[in-house]
């Protein structure tokens, strides 16, 4: 299997949107997927992009992704924050998101963020096992998470 991770491009959307569909099945929300392709693709490769991602292509074919923006901690500066981070079901296992990962530490580093943040779901347990071998991961059971959808 020849796995490229590279740098997504506005032609990977329509793909990327089908994998995060993919993702809300898999976490138990299929209708809560509601963006737009516009307005997901102005948002990462408009005139001022906020997300930017990583994807993992097998033989032409998007089959994983890493998204993240940037987010300001008054703590400890600028972190890369990880919105999501999939491998298409079928190559889950394979090593695909360790290599996204990589990649994320790497773009991490070369900007000097002072780290990455990300969320997972309690029960999402193959998620949970896959970041505790990542080793220097830290899990917070302290905070409840907010927000005001409109």
């Amino acid at each position: 299997m020849n796995i490229i991770i590279r740098k997504a491009v506005k032609e990977d959307c329509q793909r990327m949107l089908e994998l995060i569909t993919e993702l809300a099945v898999y976490e138990k929300e299929p209708d809560a997927v509601t963006v737009s392709f516009n307005h997901f693709t102005e948002s990462g490769f408009g005139k001022n992009p906020v997300w930017w991602a990583f994807v993992a292509e097998i033989d032409g074919t998007v089959e994983g992704f890493a998204l993240y923006y940037i987010r300001y901690s008054t703590w400890k500066g600028q972190r890369m924050y990880l919105e999501d981070l999939l491998v298409t079901e079928k190559l889950r296992g394979a090593g695909i998101g360790k290599l996204l990962f990589d990649k994320l530490i790497e773009e991490a580093n070369e900007k000097q963020y002072s780290g990455i943040a990300w969320q997972v779901l309690d029960w999402n347990e193959p998620a949970i096992n896959f970041y505790k071998k990542l080793g220097n991961v830290s899990f917070d059971n302290g905070w409840v998470n907010c927000a005001i959808n409109f």
